[in-house]
């Protein structure tokens, strides 16, 4: 075998086994809106892209991606962050219309084992509310805040004794 060729196998074998894996996929109510967490295990540094959907109605409608095209009745109302292996979807204004499976899907670059794909069903009479240290994480100026406050805080105790 050619050895060009045989280092191209190698790599194709070793690239296929450092794939991004989705571990856990939940999905809870923060006030109004509904937040999709798509947990995943890091097994390389190539770029990732997802996309959030839904299935309702035996139709699959894009809510939001960088793999594909939004469709226009969700672009305004959701967002997605990433955090270090979590990818987090919110969908603002959710009310019983947006009930259905949503699915997210994950796909590193240059992957060659395929896509990851997660689904859970959403209803909204079932939701829990979003943990409140997920909170903290969701908006860490709070946090910040919080951290930079306590040495002020001690200080004035300090000085009302």
């Amino acid at each position: 075998m050619n050895p060009t060729v045989s280092i191209a196998v190698i790599l194709t074998v070793l690239q296929a086994a450092h794939c991004q894996m989705i571990k856990d996929l939940s999905a809870c109510l923060l006030g109004q809106s509904l937040r999709v967490d798509c947990r995943y295990e890091n097994k390389t540094s190539n770029p990732l892209t997802y996309e959030f959907s839904i299935t309702k109605d035996n139709r699959k409608h894009v809510i939001h991606s960088t793999i594909s095209v939004s469709e226009n009745i969700y672009r305004s109302r959701a967002n997605v962050t990433m955090h270090k292996n979590l990818v987090c979807l919110y969908l603002q204004s959710f009310t019983t219309n947006d009930e259905g499976v949503y699915m997210c899907e994950l796909r590193a670059t240059n992957d060659y084992t395929g896509n990851q794909i997660k689904n859970i069903t959403v209803i909204k009479d079932k939701l829990e509310k979003c943990a409140g240290f997920s909170l903290l994480i969701q908006n860490t100026s709070w946090l910040l805040l919080l951290l930079l406050s306590l040495p002020l805080l001690q200080a004035m105790d300090f000085v009302s004794l």
